[in-house]
This record gives C-alpha cells, structure tokens and sequence, in this order.
C-alpha cells in the first residue's frame, strides 16, 4: 500500500537518516520527501512510502516516535501522482481537454493532493464531484475570499476556494491523516491561478451548467 505520512522532526543532520532507517527496518519504500516547513530548530516533512499491506499502522507510528524528538502528524493512505511534477502534467492535459477542462481538473485534485474527492459548487449546489465523493457532501457555507484550509464538523479536512470570474466554488476534501498545510493551500492556489487563465476554462464551465 501506498501512505502520506507527516512528520515534525528536528531540523539537525542525521535526524531524517533516523526516521528513514526506522521505515527500513519496518519493510517500507521511500517513493518521495516533501518538506512543508523549516523554522525554529523543527521541520515538517511529508515522507510517501511503499509499504507491505499487513504493515500495521499504528505499529509505524509507534516506531516513529521512538526516534528522539519526532512526532507523527498522520499518516494516510494516497495514490501518489507519478512524476516530478505532476501539476505540470495535468496542467498539460487540461489545455487540451477543451470542454472537460473543468472536470479534468476535479478529478486530478484528490491525486495531487493525496484527498478522498473534489467537487465545484454553484451557490451550495454540487455541480461536478470527483469519482470518490460520497452522495451527500460537506458544503461549507458561503465563500471564502482566498482559498482556505478548515476541518468541518466530523472531522472533514478541506481547502475551500473561490473561482471568482467563474462564480463557482471548489472543495477539495481529505478525511484521513492531518489538516491540508498551509503550503498545499499555497500550491492548490497557484494551480486554480493558472487553471482560470485557460481558455477552455469558461466554455468548460457552461457545459457543466448546462447539464
């Protein structure tokens, strides 16, 4: 199985040497590192890792933290996208996805972000979900003016974001593992930026408000 796992830990030589021995030692692959922060002697890391599925999770977090100073923020399941840059690659196939711009780009966000689902909404009503949302989805009410990290009632992690020249919302929801990082928002921005620059990107949106 593939899994996300973050992790605080201290930002000194050979702390990350320990954690990636203890993911040795416990039979799992290291397919990618990501640090999400750096400041006051800690980082925060997002390890992917290749790992047997009788792999108890709760036995990896427990060695883990056996490693001096480390803490186990979560650790969920992902379907990692393939690529250095994956957002490049589907930033590729939406330009040429013409009139299923929009839903090319729903679909795409769980895997980028290692998310359950993604949806847009038009004043609270669902117009397109990701093949993994569930029938009654979490809206959070009315719109934020930048997008927004939150965790809803329940326990729902999302980032909620407007797509102002489109009039439309997007939810993009994980309810494994911890709360989306403040860099995750920063990169879903800079892929929402790009994505309401491309032509395909309103004729794609009437489509779906046809439908």
């Amino acid at each position: 199985m593939l899994l996300r796992v973050r992790l605080a830990l201290p930002d000194r030589p050979g702390s990350l040497a320990q954690v990636t021995k203890v993911l040795g030692v416990a039979g799992a692959d290291i397919t990618q590192v990501t640090v999400l922060d750096r400041g006051a002697g800690m980082a925060v890391d997002d390890i992917t890792i290749f790992c047997p599925d009788s792999t108890p999770r709760q036995a990896l977090v427990k060695s883990l933290e056996g490693v001096e100073d480390v803490k186990v923020e979560g650790i969920w399941t992902t379907r990692e996208a393939p690529g250095t840059y994956p957002e490049l690659e589907i930033l590729k196939y939406i330009t040429t996805a013409g009139d299923r711009a929009l839903t090319t780009l729903v679909d795409s966000l769980p895997v980028l972000f290692s998310a359950d689902w993604a949806a847009t909404t038009a004043e609270r009503r669902v117009l397109y979900a990701s093949w993994r949302a569930p029938q009654q989805l979490a809206v959070p009410e009315g719109t934020p003016a930048r997008p927004t990290a939150m965790t809803l009632e329940g326990g729902l992690h999302v980032i909620h974001a407007p797509l102002p020249p489109l009039a439309l919302a997007l939810i993009l929801a994980r309810s494994e593992g911890p709360a989306f990082h403040r860099i995750e928002v920063h990169r879903l921005t800079r892929i929402l930026e790009i994505f309401l620059t491309l032509p395909a990107t309103e004729r794609s949106v009437a489509r779906q408000l046809r439908k």
